[in-house]
């Protein structure tokens, strides 16, 4: 896991766990079930859909992979296992 400052004009937006996939990604699809299957309040950021996402999403982890999961603790995780990402989730409090 990567650690990134946060953003010094943070707005609601960055208080929200932000996804960043495409549907044609085997790991977008099986984070975004867990995240959906603990009720994880989220923004998915569709990479086909949305013009810049993927720019977006290369801007945060520096990486072309996918999953890109940012938390609103200023952390990322890219590509996270389930047992990663289950772990940060509980970090922050998001699940119990």
């Amino acid at each position: 896991m990567t650690e990134l400052a946060p953003a010094d004009n943070a707005t609601t937006a960055d208080q929200r766990i932000t996804m960043f996939g495409a549907e044609w990604c085997g790991d977008c699809r099986r984070s975004k079930k867990l995240l959906d299957v603990l009720n994880v309040d989220y923004d998915y950021v569709d990479l086909l859909l949305v013009e810049d996402g993927a720019d977006r999403a290369h801007a945060v982890s520096g990486r072309t992979q996918i999953p890109v999961i940012v938390f609103p603790d200023g952390t990322h995780v890219v590509e996270p296992s389930d047992s990663v990402l289950h772990a940060k989730l509980t970090q922050l409090g998001s699940i119990r």
